[in-house]
């Protein structure tokens, strides 16, 4: 949100020193040309970078260049070396195939080849090929308890400077840490960094991509409804607050997401890696959330944001420009979701209009009548303004307040003029809200909200006594409630769930998760429980419930089916957020209070959020879920399972990238340009911005 103004200029230098070394990607084919020596062109461009890179990367993108162009074997005109060994790692990469079976595959497809041929025998050697096109990954030592990063002026210390712990682990025969670091053991705890900037850069390189970037200007309908979080106000007051920003269109706004996953599969393991991960809104919103254009910045635990301003070269434009970068969001799920989920809110009613009927009745709800009115949104920077940030581990007293630090968050300038910085993980609360609601239903034992306990406090609380335990001579009998299930109904309810057919690939198979024997349901993951929240509940509850809860429950799937469409209309938002109060409402009158935990409060703030950000499917975590699951498949060495996720990461941003297969098809002779005179840029994607495999490898 600082810099430099907006520039436009020539590009037919090099600036080493900004790592932007680019040259004009004007290639133009001339028909009439009949110069397609493949090697002049090479040569030309060579000695234009000459005198533009050092020595050490000159060498190495010459390489590249001479094994794009050399012949797999002799007398092979359909595959190069470096073409072909792409094309390996790529199967390598979509298929999870592990290093010593890669190496295998390419010891018996070199046996196959014609005697002189250039397959690498070993993944190493496949690495070293393509490693001029990978993009750079740092490591930086992290004190062990969160305390600092040992980066910067800090590159050279031994010990945290806030809570003295040792950078190193300790060898097993000193317990002292010594300034010769060969003396000491291992970094007690690492980040892995990958730099966003040359990752922009490389978007921005290829001219089909560039193009998507400036889809929120120049493809979005612009019609008054609600499709991407373009359209939300949110985007709209950040343009009109920095002018300077929102003027420039290729400008990127990141929606970011963090959550702990444990690389070896196993929920016992006490590992957690965090990766810290980036999606990017300025792509349509069928792109947004694709695997390709999630980038993962740091692994563990990171630093601060990098700068704002980058320059870069955007290929569509053919001009340079200042890129800056905002965070327009963060998208997690909230750690403190399993704690609260014990604690019940205190009713729906204050988010009334004055003088409803719900607000003067007693027995239906609490016991009291209902006269406080909706809370006014409070501004947030006020009450961390003064707080310090303490890094590291602390202790916890009971009595503290909620608010504890300021996030470092607040330092952007532009964060305390955001509506929504923290969006809420609807998929997991659709997932509560569906257990809370099949458990209840189906009194599955661990997970119903109904209980003898629960039927004592509502005894104590004076509301619907009629449902109090009953005491006999033997047992204690619990009256059915309007939500209770009869045996025949619970069957009748699983039936119909189990002989429900969708079309391929539309869901999991909803006949493998119901168990008709003891009328349950199990192993449902989070997207079947979207689908049953938004079509299959409404059906199945139909003539098993009386009408007062049928006609209740299926509002509120309604409402779910409403939140998740692609295209939303503002005019309709008012008149769904009235209506779901009375919903919630109308099931405080039927369902126990402790059913009304903190993720069904939540439903009263999904429609703020569209209001503000945008539709609720581009705010998704599914698509992060599932990349953090490509993420575990990466490990291979359980003992360094950060860095199998670095070292997988960083092979499959080269074979996946555009950019690498758009050089290969122009240096292969698939386009056979002429190279006019003008001066050639080369972009950050294709330029020795080498990825150093040793240090992403793991010994």
């Amino acid at each position: 949100m600082h810099g430099e103004s907006l520039i436009n200029r020539s590009t037919c230098s090099v600036n080493v020193h900004n790592d932007n070394m680019q040259i004009n990607d004007s290639y133009e084919a001339d028909d009439n040309d009949q110069s397609t020596n493949p090697n002049d062109n090479l040569n030309e461009l060579l000695h234009d970078l000459e005198t533009n890179i050092d020595e050490d990367e000159q060498r190495k993108l010459h390489d590249l260049f001479y094994d794009a162009e050399k012949p797999l074997y002799p007398g092979c005109e359909k595959f190069s070396k470096l073409n072909d060994v792409l094309k390996l790692f790529n199967l390598k990469s979509n298929y999870g195939w592990s290093d010593k079976s890669f190496t295998d595959l390419l010891v018996v497809l070199h046996d196959m080849l014609p005697d002189g041929n250039e397959l690498p025998i070993s993944t190493y050697q496949a690495k070293k090929l393509m490693c001029p096109m990978g993009l750079k990954v740092e490591r930086i030592h992290a004190c062990p308890n969160d305390c600092m990063l040992y980066r910067k002026e800090f590159e050279r210390e031994h010990k945290c400077f806030i809570c003295g712990a040792s950078r190193y682990k300790r060898k097993k025969e000193t317990d002292e840490v010594d300034d010769d670091v060969t003396k000491n053991g291992p970094h007690a705890k690492m980040l892995w960094y990958f730099p966003i900037i040359p990752r922009l850069k490389r978007l921005f390189s290829n001219e089909n991509e560039a193009k998507l970037l400036r889809w929120h200007k120049d493809g979005r309908i612009n019609d008054g409804k609600i499709r991407h979080v373009a359209d939300s106000p949110q985007w709209r007051n950040i343009d009109h607050k920095y002018p300077e920003f929102g003027d420039e269109i290729r400008n990127i706004r990141f929606g970011l997401s963090s959550d702990g996953i444990n690389p070896f599969g196993n929920m016992s393991s006490r590992n957690s890696t965090w990766p810290v991960l980036l999606c990017n809104y300025n792509l349509p919103p069928w792109l947004c959330m694709k695997r390709k254009y999630i980038m993962m910045t740091l692994l563990i635990q990171g630093p601060k944001q990098p700068g704002n301003d980058i320059d870069v070269y955007d290929a569509y434009k053919k001009e340079n420009f200042i890129l800056r970068a905002m965070i327009f969001c963060t998208i997690s799920d909230f750690p403190a979701y399993g704690n609260l989920s014990g604690y019940s809110t205190k009713g729906h009613r204050r988010f009334l209009p004055a003088g409803h009927s719900y607000r003067k009745k007693k027995d239906e709800f609490d016991g009291n009548t209902e006269h406080r009115t909706m809370r006014k949104r409070f501004d947030a920077f006020s009450r961390v303004e003064n707080l310090n940030i303490v890094l590291g581990k602390r202790t916890r007293s009971k009595n503290e307040s909620i608010w504890k630090k300021r996030s470092i968050m607040w330092d952007l300038p532009y964060w305390k003029h955001l509506d929504v910085r923290h969006c809420l993980d609807v998929m997991h609360i659709e997932k509560n809200v569906c257990d809370s609601l099949l458990g209840l239903l189906l009194n599955i034992p661990g997970k119903t909200k109904d209980g003898i306990n629960v039927r004592k406090d509502m005894v104590d609380m004076g509301i619907r006594k009629e449902l109090g335990p009953v005491e006999t001579v033997n047992r204690i009998y619990l009256p059915p409630a309007c939500y209770t299930l009869s045996k025949e109904e619970k069957i009748k309810f699983c039936k119909c769930l189990h002989d429900i057919k969708v079309p391929s690939n539309y869901s999991a198979n909803i006949k493998r998760l119901v168990s008709m024997q003891d009328c349950k349901l199990f192993g449902i993951k989070s997207h079947d429980c979207h689908v049953l929240m938004t079509h299959m509940i409404p059906i199945a509850v139909r003539g098993i419930l009386p009408e007062k809860i049928r006609h209740t429950i299926t509002k509120l799937c309604l409402f779910f089916n409403m939140i998740h469409s692609k295209v939303i209309d503002p005019e309709s938002l008012d008149t769904w957020q009235k209506e779901v109060i009375l919903t919630l409402c109308e099931l405080e009158m039927y369902f126990p209070p402790s059913f009304f935990d903190v993720m069904v409060h939540l439903i009263t703030h999904i429609i703020g959020e569209i209001k503000s950000c945008g539709p609720v499917f581009i705010r998704y975590m599914y698509p992060f879920e599932r990349y953090m699951g490509f993420l575990k498949g990466y490990v291979r060495n359980r003992n360094k399972p950060e860095g199998s996720i670095v070292e997988g990461y960083a092979s499959e941003e080269i074979v996946t990238s555009s950019d690498a297969f758009r050089l290969l098809r122009r240096l292969l002779g698939q386009r056979k340009p002429a190279l006019k005179r003008a001066a050639v840029r080369i972009s950050a994607a294709a330029a020795p911005a080498v990825n150093s495999w040793t240090a992403a490898a793991v010994k």
